[in-house]
């Protein structure tokens, strides 16, 4: 935990990011559906009216920022914490403060910076001071706040959504960190419009990302007397890999594989390899992909191709063989077939239709005619019973009855026209023509 450490100076060795960090929101670059005139957000910090709240953002919008100009604007005492040396007692101590200071009008603010790093026993002692309004919360975070923050806290917190910064807002950014004072303002530093937007993109909405890089660039540079010249060759040592925002544990995992199983069953070849590429390329486990190309062999294409299991399993052995990097060309294989074949679920809403079935008469008797009577007791209790070995039939069917009697007439499976599938609907239809004929 600091106190008032947001205000403390800024030495010539602090990172770029922090010594030209926005002071006012007249300063603050990015975000205009939250803090352009007459928005929420803005209106909310300008009237003194903050209240607890989560910002929820990728990394390098404007998070911290944010809280460092409510900081500034409020009339509140300000306090910051960090997971790592944030102990339930330290804040439980610090927090009943807070409470004393509100019986005698002091409000206190506090900023939890990673607050999915919070593990819940932590967020939960911030929990009744929040409730009782001893002090306003405002956490930061990088993760969905349904998944990691305790939903009684989220309840009474307002989340604002912070957005990736355009590369129109890092070019404004950069240009501001080079006539800044307090950033290379006072520097003779040559770097044309090209170099800039080259860092613009490679940052890719990450201010800080793009500021570092500045940063490098220049202490890299050129230097000749006391002229400082950035080139697009120095500039490329540091821009040649991009880093891939992906979090196998957070919400970024969730929503690729969610993206390459959508672009599978669209059977948009293209949009699936590139989701499969992006998991790749963030370190994803190819065993994961590979499982989860099993499963949709089955939930999506089913019975419409049945090979289409065959290659999904192939694979997954194949990435077991294999591993990354070699075994990246067998799962584009996988997905790419998964999405050329044809579609159909009948398989999955046959399994979910038969469960809703069983929650419902799990407790009912299986028919005696197809119990099995090992001892003689079962065969006097008439297990076994009336039972017809399909074998022996003349066309492999008989009449008797294999369903429990409360679900006689009921359909699971009902098999599209799609691919293969047809001739699985053209058997159904024979067998259940069959039946009428002989029932």
């Amino acid at each position: 935990m600091q106190q008032e450490s947001l205000f403390s100076g800024q030495p010539q060795n602090t990172p770029l990011a922090s010594r030209v960090r926005p002071k006012d929101l007249d300063q603050f670059v990015g975000q205009q559906h939250l803090l352009g005139t007459g928005k929420i957000l803005r209106e909310i910090i300008e009237n003194d009216q903050v209240s607890s709240m989560i910002f929820w953002g990728p990394p390098g919008v404007g998070k911290t920022t944010l809280a460092e100009i409510i900081a500034r604007k409020t009339q509140s005492s300000f306090l910051s914490f960090s997971a790592v040396d944030s102990s339930i007692s330290k804040i439980k101590k610090i927090m009943k403060q807070a409470e004393l200071d509100r019986e005698i009008g002091q409000r206190t603010m506090v900023f939890v910076d990673e607050i999915h790093r919070f593990n819940k026993a932590q967020q939960d002692a911030f929990l009744p001071y929040v409730e009782r309004g001893s002090i306003i919360l405002i956490g930061a975070t990088t993760e969905n706040p349904s998944f990691e923050i305790n939903s009684a806290l989220l309840s009474r917190c307002k989340v604002f959504v912070l957005k990736a910064l355009k590369q129109a807002d890092i070019v404004k950014l950069v240009e501001n960190a080079l006539s800044n004072p307090d950033g290379f303002g006072k520097q003779t530093i040559k770097i044309g419009q090209d170099e800039i937007q080259a860092i613009a993109h490679f940052a890719d909405g990450d201010a800080r990302m793009a500021l570092n890089t500045l940063e490098m660039a220049i202490l890299n540079g050129e230097k000749v007397d006391d002229t400082t010249t950035v080139t697009m060759e120095n500039l490329g040592q540091l821009i040649t890999k991009k880093f891939v925002l992906y979090d196998k544990n957070g919400e970024e995992h969730y929503n690729i594989i969610s993206a390459l199983h959508k672009s599978m069953r669209n059977s948009d070849t293209d949009a699936a390899i590139y989701w499969l590429s992006r998991m790749l390329e963030g370190g994803e486990d190819p065993l994961y992909i590979a499982r989860r190309l099993v499963r949709f062999a089955s939930e999506d294409v089913g019975l419409a191709d049945t090979n289409a299991l065959n290659v999904a399993i192939n694979v997954f052995q194949a990435c077991q063989f294999l591993g990354m990097p070699e075994c990246d060309v067998h799962l584009v294989e996988a997905v790419t077939y998964l999405s050329l074949a044809p579609k159909s679920n009948a398989i999955y809403k046959a399994r979910l239709a038969a469960a809703k079935d069983v929650k419902q008469t799990a407790n009912d008797p299986v028919p005696l005619q197809i119990r099995n009577a090992p001892t003689k007791l079962m065969k006097d209790l008439g297990y076994g019973k009336g039972y017809e070995l399909a074998h022996y039939a003349k066309d492999k069917l008989t009449t008797m009855k294999t369903m429990p009697p409360s679900l006689e007439g009921h359909t699971y499976y009902l098999p599209t026209s799609e691919g293969n599938e047809r001739r699985f609907k053209d058997r159904l239809e024979q067998i259940k023509a069959w039946h009428q004929q002989h029932g």
